[in-house]
């Protein structure tokens, strides 16, 4: 390691004029616990879960009418092992949860702290008075059953066991590589995804006996399935079948439509019909991204009506569909997207989250499954997401936070949304360190082709009049992200964008950049031709970002850097290599360097593409590449190959590039340990107070500034 990380103690931005009010630390602002996980009882209005709080990872509880918060679980140490998919038994006296991280592709768990003795992905059970928990077995995606059965994923294949423990597992030995398991309501049948590869079944267990059958299976690819509240049917999709030399690879492959359908089957007879198929064009697509909503592509409602995700229109919205005949009804018309939602206990309603009228940020909405307009339930200047409505109907919990205050948890009523409470651990509501934090800016810009960009722009406090400051630009990953106006609502970016606050702290002007092939700004935006490995068009708004703030009387145009992760550090990489005339130097975390290196996103693409996909990569540019860099990476990363890393570093050496490195043995993409977190900053910081302090003339050579 550079020795230059060892001497890098200090929190404290030290080389840039220090804020006359209270300081800001990242100790600080890395610290705020950080809620994930939100979930409701079915039959009481009780609530859970989880706060990553340095790295100590816990469930926590609170019940109506009080809603006092409790932790529930005693994990104490920054091992790196989180928690996730929480789960309430039927009568809400037990949650199920995961703990730890599934294999990666040489079947090795996560092990950031090299653990010797191991770790291990597993399934828990903690009764909601308290107590130890009990691990059931190894594995993930557990669903409790209205019988006390927990269904769970281990090594793609199902398995079962009694919630009490009275029991030993069992496992459905069912060919394939079974998931997406859902219980019938009554919990005497389990309703499962069966993968082949290029095919894909929809199975049916049934408990009583111990036997499974397949839905009308075809050649095509059946997934989403969901069960009618009554138990008797099942609405699923299916995608057709494709030729075994179409291109794949979302990062390679040429644009084009993925059309859908929705079948729905009569469980008793495995009778099925196709009820609705969406159009051939690109809009009507499968709904890919709604995938990581928790809301599922469809959700059987109230009314004999399915909710459905959909683009048709160029947006991510909700609409109602009828079972027994009709077209999709728009549920949430406007230019904006629905991201999160849930139905309500009797299923007639929805909450979800969106940007409809405010597309930078994230309100709650509510409306009716069978037609009706959309009814804002939060507005303001905050953020909020993850709306779960409570078993009786009229109380719901969300996540939100502000621009100012970080991600907490909420409880209010539905018809008084504006007396929401926060729910345990308000360690900031009074922190002095508030008042240092800024307000990011919206700005609009337009790059060379005239996309129009969006971006959040944080200035620092105190400013002097006619100072001229170093500045960053910063890219989020994904790409299919969106940074907005206030803390983020997932871990990785709350973390973010609580670095590009410490860096404003420092004096640095940071301009966040939602560049094109993000969300929150419709399917062309997301969609745009010639993006990624198809020829970098989203370059194209990293220079204007550049080059607006060199427009900007406040910057010293001779020292803006950039810095971001992922796909942020594939564009940090492009942009030394491209463009080391505008931007003098970046930190570059896990980012890709060479799309077709080790056929890295696809199959069958054709010479001609991968061709171009090489030279849409940083590595082919590294003979303009001028600027220092600082690469930081985990050699466990599942997202990102390490040697994407390792390849880049080689070539830079060979031209003399300065390069410095901050590597993690272990450790995976979203760093799982907080400490090394906290490390990656320090060394960020460190590296552009070091690098941006000094103006080059034009002449190329280097001077120091005051």
């Amino acid at each position: 390691m550079n020795k230059c990380f060892v001497l890098v103690l200090a929190l404290v931005c030290s080389t840039l004029p220090v804020l006359a009010q209270k300081s800001v630390t990242l100790e600080e602002l890395l610290s705020t616990p950080f809620p994930e996980n939100l979930t409701a009882a079915k039959t009481a209005n009780r609530i859970a879960w989880t706060f990553n709080q340095e790295g100590k990872r816990n469930i926590w509880v609170a019940e109506g009418p009080a809603y006092t918060a409790r932790r529930l679980t005693s994990y104490l140490q920054d091992d790196g092992q989180p928690l996730s998919e929480l789960a309430f038994s039927e009568d809400g006296t037990t949650i199920v949860y995961v703990r730890g991280e599934g294999k990666n592709v040489s079947g090795q768990f996560p092990n950031p702290t090299t653990n010797p003795a191991g770790t291990e992905q597993t399934v828990w059970s903690v009764a909601w008075s308290g107590g130890e928990p009990n691990r059931v077995d190894a594995g993930d995606s557990p669903k409790i059953s209205a019988k006390g059965v927990i269904a769970y994923v281990r090594d793609g294949q199902i398995w079962t066991a009694s919630l009490d423990s009275s029991e030993k597992p069992k496992q459905l030995i069912v060919r394939g590589q079974n998931h997406s398991e859902e219980w019938s309501p009554d919990g005497s049948q389990l309703v499962f995804v069966s993968t082949r590869g290029d095919h894909s079944f929809i199975g049916v267990y049934e408990l009583a006996g111990n036997s499974v059958r397949f839905l009308v299976p075809s050649v095509d690819t059946d997934s989403d399935a969901v069960w009618s509240p009554d138990g008797k049917r099942i609405a699923f999709v299916r995608r057709p079948a494709e030729q075994r030399d179409t291109p794949a690879g979302y990062f390679l492959q040429p644009d084009k439509p993925h059309p859908w359908a929705i079948w729905v089957a009569d469980v008793s007879t495995a009778s099925s019909r196709e009820i609705w198929h969406s159009s051939a064009s690109p809009d009507g697509s499968y709904p890919f991204m709604a995938k990581d909503t928790g809301g599922g592509v469809i959700r059987w409602a109230a009314e004999n009506r399915l909710l459905i995700a959909s683009e048709e229109d160029g947006w991510q919205h909700l609409y109602s569909l009828s079972v027994e005949s009709g077209s999709p009804h728009l549920l949430t018309p406007g230019n904006c997207e629905v991201e999160q939602w849930s139905l309500t206990p009797d299923k007639k309603a929805v909450l979800f989250n969106s940007n409809c009228g405010d597309i930078d940020r994230r309100h709650i909405w509510r409306v009716g499954v069978d037609k009706g307009s959309p009814q804002s339930v939060t507005t303001g200047i905050g953020l909020e997401w993850s709306p779960v409505p409570l078993s009786d109907g009229k109380t719901f919990a969300y996540l939100g936070s502000t621009s100012k205050l970080p991600p907490q948890t909420f409880w209010g009523k539905l018809d008084e949304p504006g007396n929401a409470k926060i729910l345990g651990l308000d360690s900031w509501s009074n922190n002095p360190v508030v008042d240092a934090l800024v307000i990011p800016q919206q700005v609009i810009f337009k790059a060379a082709d005239g996309f129009e960009i969006h971006g959040q722009l944080f200035l620092p406090n105190h400013s002097k009049a006619g100072e001229k400051r170093s500045a960053l630009v910063f890219m989020h990953g994904g790409p299919i992200r969106q940074m907005l106006l206030g803390w983020h609502y997932m871990y990785y970016y709350a973390n973010s964008y609580a670095m590009n606050q410490y860096l404003a702290s420092c004096g640095y002007v940071v301009l966040s950049v939602n560049y094109r092939s993000g969300i929150g700004y419709g399917r062309a935006f997301r969609e745009a031709p010639g993006r990624a490995g198809r020829g970098a068009s989203e370059y194209k708004d990293i220079v204007a970002a550049g080059k607006y703030l060199q427009g900007r009387s406040d910057v010293d145009p001779s020292r803006v850097g950039l810095w971001g992760g992922s796909y942020g550090g594939y564009l940090t990489a492009l942009g030394l290599a491209r463009n080391s005339d505008i931007f003098a130097a970046g930190v570059d975390f896990h980012g890709v360097h060479d799309w077709p290196t080790d056929n890295w996103d696809g199959k069958n693409i054709s010479p001609e593409l991968t061709k171009l996909a090489h030279e849409s990569s940083p590595v082919t540019s590294v003979e303009t590449w001028k600027s220092p860099v600082l690469f930081i990476h985990g050699d466990d990363d599942r997202n990102v190959y390490f040697t994407q890393t390792v390849d880049l570093v080689a070539r830079l050496r060979t031209r003399g590039v300065a390069i410095e490195q901050l590597i993690f043995p272990d450790e995976v993409h979203d760093f799982l340990l907080h400490r090394d977190w906290l490390a990656g900053y320090r060394a960020t910081s460190d590296f552009f107070d070091r690098r941006l302090k000094q103006r080059r003339d034009a002449s190329g050579t280097t001077a120091k500034t005051q």
